[in-house]
C-alpha cells in the first residue's frame, strides 16, 4: 500500500503544475536532451553497423579470406595445396591465383594495377566479384584470348570502356631487360566502389601464366565459413606444407578498416554515457529545483505519516518518468532516421552539392545505414538506467527534509 502511494504520488508531481515555470521549463529542456543523445547515438550505431555490413558483403565479398603465393616462381603442385586447404574444415573453398602487379596504359594515362589471373569456374565460389559483372564480360575470361575485366574507377582514370585496348606494363623476369608489354581488350567492368575500384583488374589464369613466364599459378586462394578465424587457419595450413609460401589474409590488408568501425563503435558507447549524464545534470536541477517548490507538499506528507522512502521512492519515479519519456522519444526519433539514413544524406548531398563520403578515401561512396534492435534496446536502457541514477540525490535531499523546519 506504501509503496502504491508512493508511486500515485510521483506520478502526480510529475503531472501537476510547478508554481515555478523555469522548472518546468528545465525538466522539458532534460527529456529533449535525452532524447537527441539517445536518438544521435542510434543513428550513429546503425551507421556502424552498415559499414560492418559493407564491409563483409562488399569488400570481403571481393578480397580473399586468405592466400598462399609462392615465394619464389609457381607452385610445384597448387592442386595439393588445394586439397590440403579444403581438407580443414574451416574452408569452404578453394582456387588458383596468379597475382601480377603492372601498370596499364591506354594513350597517355598510365595507372598501377593489381592483375589477378583466376579461372572463373573456381573463383565464383571463393569471390563474390563475378555478381559485380556483367555476365557476357564475366564468361569472356573462360576463352583463351587476351581479355581483362577493370574496376570501374580504374577504367575511369584511364578513359578506357569495354572494348578499348590497353596496354600492360610488367618487369622483365631478369631485371635487366626493359619492361614486357601486353595488349588486352577490356571485355567488362565491375563497380564496387572505393580503392578496390581503382586497383584491381581480372584476367584469365593461362593469360596471366603466360604474363609472368609460368607454367603453373603461383597461388591459391580460399575462402572461409568464418572469416574471423582467417590468419589462424592460414597459418595452420601454411605451416603444413614443405614449399616456401608468403602467407596473406584479408586482416593485413583490409583489418584496419574493421578495426576502425569496432574502434568507433566503443566510442558511441562511451560518448552515449556521457551525453545522457550531462542531460542527467538537468534532471537533477529540476528536482532538486522541485523539492524546494514543493517542500510544503512534502512536509503536510510527513506530518500525516509518510515515511522517508515513500518521499524518497516518489521523486525517483518523478525523475524516471522525465527520462523514460526522453528514452522513449529518442529511440523512436532515431530509430526512423536510422531506417531512412542513406536516402537522408542523399537528399542532403543533392540539395546543398555536398560529398559526405568520397570513394576516394572510404571503400565506399555512400552512408549505409542497418538498424539493430538489441542497439535500439540497449540505448535506451543505458539511459534510462543513468537518468534514474541521477534522481537519488534530490530525492534523498526530499526524503531528508524536516516538517517542522518547513510548515
Amino acid at each position: 500500500m506504501a509503496k502504491r502511494l508512493a508511486l500515485q504520488i510521483g506520478w502526480r508531481f510529475w503531472r501537476g503544475r510547478n508554481n515555478n515555470g523555469f522548472v518546468s521549463f528545465i525538466s522539458l529542456s532534460s527529456v529533449v536532451g535525452i532524447a537527441l543523445g539517445v536518438a544521435v547515438l542510434i543513428v550513429v550505431l546503425s551507421a556502424m553497423n552498415g559499414f560492418e555490413r559493407e564491409l563483409k558483403d562488399r569488400l570481403l565479398a571481393v578480397v580473399p579470406h586468405g592466400e598462399f603465393i609462392a615465394g619464389d616462381g609457381a607452385l610445384q603442385d597448387w592442386q595439393g595445396l588445394a586439397a590440403a586447404a579444403m581438407a580443414a574444415p574451416e574452408v569452404v573453398a578453394a582456387a588458383p591465383v596468379v597475382p601480377i602487379q603492372g601498370l596499364l596504359q591506354r594513350g597517355n594515362e598510365m595507372k598501377p594495377v593489381q592483375l589477378r589471373g583466376i579461372d572463373i569456374g573456381l573463383e565464383d565460389k571463393v569471390s563474390a566479384v563475378h555478381q559485380f559483372v556483367d555476365s557476357q564480360g564475366w564468361k569472356s575470361l573462360a576463352s583463351g584470348d587476351a581479355n581483362v575485366v577493370l574496376g570501374g574507377g580504374l577504367a575511369k582514370m584511364l578513359n578506357a570502356k569495354v572494348g578499348d585496348r590497353v596496354s600492360l606494363l610488367v618487369p622483365s623476369s631478369d631485371g635487366r631487360q626493359g619492361p614486357k608489354r601486353q595488349v588486352l581488350t577490356v571485355t567488362g567492368l565491375f563497380e564496387l566502389g572505393g580503392e578496390i575500384d581503382r586497383a584491381l583488374a581480372f584476367t584469365s589464369l593461362n593469360t596471366a601464366m603466360s604474363i609472368a613466364g609460368l607454367s603453373n599459378p603461383n597461388g591459391v586462394r580460399i575462402k572461409l565459413d568464418n572469416l574471423f578465424e582467417a590468419p589462424a587457419v592460414v597459418r595452420k595450413i601454411g605451416f603444413a606444407q614443405n614449399e616456401y609460401l608468403i602467407l596473406q589474409d584479408w586482416t593485413r590488408t583490409q583489418g584496419h578498416l574493421y578495426s576502425d568501425i569496432q574502434l568507433v563503435r566503443m566510442l558511441t558507447y562511451l560518448v552515449l554515457v556521457l551525453v545522457v549524464a550531462v542531460a542527467s545534470f538537468n534532471i537533477i536541477c529540476s528536482l532538486v529545483m522541485a523539492v524546494r517548490d514543493k517542500q510544503h507538499e512534502i512536509a503536510i506528507l510527513r506530518t500525516m505519516g509518510m515515511s522517508r522512502s515513500g518521499i524518497l521512492t516518489g521523486f525517483v519515479v518523478q525523475g524516471a518518468l522525465i527520462g523514460a519519456i526522453g528514452c522513449l522519444l529518442g529511440a523512436l526519433l532515431g530509430s526512423l532516421l536510422a531506417w531512412r539514413l542513406p536516402q537522408l544524406v542523399a537528399w542532403l548531398e543533392q540539395q546543398f552539392g555536398v560529398t559526405v563520403l568520397s570513394g576516394d578515401v572510404y571503400f565506399i561512396d555512400f552512408l549505409p545505414s542497418q538498424l539493430h534492435a538489441t542497439d535500439v534496446a540497449m540505448v535506451t536502457i543505458i539511459a534510462f538506467v543513468v537518468t534514474v541514477i541521477a534522481t537519488l540525490y534530490p530525492a534523498w535531499q526530499a526524503s531528508r527534509m524536516q516538517p517542522a523546519s518547513v510548515l
